[in-house]
């Protein structure tokens, strides 16, 4: 073999050490290091399965016995972007609970239906952290016709009308105080007890407890909740 083609050779040679020396620093720079991935993966707050933080609202039904029950809660004016719930500051919300009878239609007479009261209502909540130190930062607790919005609901002994047309329970601008600062989720318990009329015009009722717990979403921040509004 002649020097100069010799020369080429062992020139060729060390320039693939190179390449492949270059290709495995490269490799092992952009590797991704286990223990930062675990670090990352613990660090960020998980995200709750929450309806009223994506929808800005939420509702629930529940069917018993031909019967709708029906939840619905939505943020107040006063913090309406649910994405720009933190945990400073106070948050507010508004809820209602009404029935519905399925075996009528909507435009027959309200003598046809089915009548339901609503005695108690309870709501409790417990918050979602990353220490797991769990708060209650809500509760509500009492006669609904006592709680709520309308000052001369529909009563009878068993509590407040909530069929609908005639009767709906609301209450509104109940408040979410400061929650510690690694909270990122709040679960609402509401927990309603009604008396079921079983026929139209039965003098018969029968008690049944309303379930329907509302995973709310925090997100992050040192800044507290911006209240746009005075609640009222």
């Amino acid at each position: 073999m002649s020097t100069h083609r010799r020369s080429l050779t062992v020139a060729a040679i060390a320039l693939s050490l190179v390449v492949l020396s270059g290709c495995s620093a490269l490799s092992d720079f952009t590797k991704a290091d286990p223990k930062a991935a675990a670090t990352a993966a613990t660090t960020a707050a998980p995200v709750l399965d929450s309806q009223f933080t994506k929808d800005g609202t939420f509702q629930s039904h529940e069917e018993i016995d031909g019967l709708d029950f029906v939840y619905t809660l939505w943020p107040t004016k006063s913090t309406p972007r649910t994405n720009e719930w933190f945990p400073l500051g106070n948050k507010y919300f508004s809820f209602t609970f009404q029935a519905y009878d399925l075996d009528q239609e909507i435009r027959d007479p309200f003598k046809t239906k089915r009548r339901v009261y609503l005695d108690q209502i309870r709501v409790t909540s417990a918050t979602v952290t990353a220490s797991g130190v769990s708060e209650a930062p809500y509760e509500l607790n009492g006669r609904a016709k006592r709680l709520t919005w309308d000052p001369q609901p529909l009563t009878s002994k068993y509590g407040m009308m909530i069929t609908n047309p005639k009767g709906s329970f609301e209450i509104r601008n109940q408040e979410i105080g400061p929650l510690a600062m690694d909270t990122y989720g709040i679960n609402l318990t509401f927990e309603a007890t009604v008396f079921i009329q079983r026929s139209a015009g039965s003098k018969r009722y029968e008690e049944e407890t309303i379930r329907q717990v509302v995973p709310i979403q925090i997100f992050a921040s040192k800044t507290p909740t911006v209240v746009t509004d005075i609640p009222v």
